[in-house]
């Protein structure tokens, strides 16, 4: 029998070197002759931007000041690397458009990062300022339906939805929103960028180093072979560090023009926009079930917003597409802009999101049933993907179902006198005193169908 590893201690191979301090993350590196950058961040959300930097290049220290009106000229203004989610849409000093509040505007490059920080305060700034769109529900009137979705269409529908309504003895129809959220890991952002003639050396801080070479060798119009980028730890990024962002870029093309190698780090302020987030969604979600609680119908649109430089689009009703069996269903996605950064992807695209609606409504379900809910998803439990009808590559949900009910001190779904049994049914002001259940999908890219991972029942 080969060795496996499942369920073995192990140390991480990282350990020592983390808990030790000898772990060097990006900001780290200090080759000699370094400067340092500091962002100029716009203060508005829409307009036309100008800045007068004659005091600040006056700084002491200062090296230089790059803004739309000196910065070098990229190939297809800066928009040579762009193919998302690696090559987003950056904003590097191409033009005088401000797109939203903290967009990049400007960059100060100067001896010790305390004179770029000064000099920073001392670029003027002036706008012409226009209408912004920054209401999710008044900018609903524009939604519009994205060109793709990280995986499948946007839109998706299987059976007939209008049947399985009329055939439903019982309804839940509810609206489920989640707010915008950022990431705030406890490494921010940082690049320290050398050129060595014309080939370009980052250490980065980032999930994807492939992903960055590619970005910003297309971003320069330079062939890939001539930029390296370095990292062997990352201080968390849970999505936001998985794309170049604008400050990769804008790093590199500091320490071009002063000749140096350049160090960037956002401050914990600047994370805030110009590395993504989570965008802002409005699920609405219908149920309809037989009195018995077979699912007859399952209707998920979901509404999130986007920015106005590129798309991102919240997979939120991909879940909803594999969770359930049931004949009938319709799935939409839909997306507003706003002018704030481009979204991202945030620990679970979609999956956190998406779930939370859908599982929520089934437990509503259950509760207008009179239905244990977990004997509502075990009634409904699919074999196969429903909105595809192609297998599993592994599914182990039934059995979670009753391992997890079991550790509530129940000795099985359906059993009597367990913890489980005595939860309290009916949903109360005080989440704690509830006892509802919810479980998630694992998306992965391989064929036929995503897994399924375990259900997690909230004391």
């Amino acid at each position: 029998m080969s060795e496996t590893i499942l369920g073995r201690p192990l140390d991480r191979l990282d350990g020592e070197l983390k808990v030790t301090g000898r772990a060097r993350f990006a900001y780290e590196y200090n080759p000699s002759g370094l400067a340092y950058a500091v962002l100029i961040q716009s203060t508005v959300p829409s307009g036309r931007v100008h800045l007068d930097a004659s005091e600040a290049r006056r700084s002491p220290g200062v090296l230089a000041v790059l803004t739309p009106e000196n910065a070098p000229a990229l190939p297809q203004k800066g928009r040579a690397g762009v193919n998302p989610p690696a090559g987003r849409n950056l904003s590097l000093l191409q033009d005088d458009a401000v797109h939203y509040s903290g967009e990049p505007i400007g960059v100060v490059i100067a001896e010790t990062f305390e004179q770029a920080v000064d000099a920073a305060t001392r670029v003027a700034v002036s706008y012409s300022v226009t209408a912004a769109e920054l209401d999710f529900d008044k900018a609903k009137s524009r939604a519009y339906r994205p060109d793709k979705l990280t995986r499948g269409p946007p839109d998706m529908t299987w059976g007939d939805a209008e049947l399985g309504l009329r055939e439903s003895q019982a309804r839940v129809e509810q609206v489920y929103t989640t707010p915008m959220e950022h990431h705030n890991p406890m490494e921010p952002h940082a690049t320290v960028a050398q050129w060595e003639g014309d080939r370009l050396t980052l250490h980065d801080s980032t999930q994807g180093v492939n992903g960055v070479k590619q970005t910003v060798a297309k971003t320069f119009g330079i062939s890939a072979d001539k930029v390296r980028v370095i990292d062997p730890f990352v201080g968390g990024g849970f999505g936001c560090k998985g794309s170049a962002w604008s400050h990769v870029v804008l790093a590199a093309m500091a320490a071009k023009e002063v000749g140096r190698p350049v160090k960037l780090v956002l401050a914990r302020t600047q994370m805030f926009g110009p590395v993504g987030g989570r965008p802002q969604t409005e699920q609405h979600v219908v149920l309809g079930a037989h009195r018995d609680g077979r699912l007859k119908l399952i209707r998920h649109d979901v509404i999130s917003h986007t920015s106005y430089m590129e798309d991102f689009a919240e997979p939120s009703s991909q879940p909803t597409r594999s969770l359930y069996a049931c004949a009938n269903g319709a799935t939409t996605q839909r997306l507003l802009q706003l002018n704030v950064g481009v979204p991202t992807f945030q620990r679970a695209p979609g999956e956190s999101t998406g779930t939370f609606a859908i599982e929520s409504a089934m437990d509503e379900l259950a509760y207008v049933l009179g239905m244990d809910p977990v004997e509502l998803r075990l009634r409904n439990y699919a074999e196969v993907e429903p909105s595809s009808g192609k297998q599993w590559t592994s599914k182990r949900l039934r059995e979670c179902y009753t391992v997890a009910a079991r550790r509530f001190g129940a000795t099985g779904v359906g059993s009597s006198g367990g913890v489980w049994e005595r939860r309290r049914t009916r949903p109360t002001a005080s989440p704690l005193r509830h006892r509802p259940v919810c479980c998630a999908t694992a998306p992965r890219s391989c064929n036929p169908a995503p897994r399924i991972s375990a259900p997690v029942i909230i004391r």
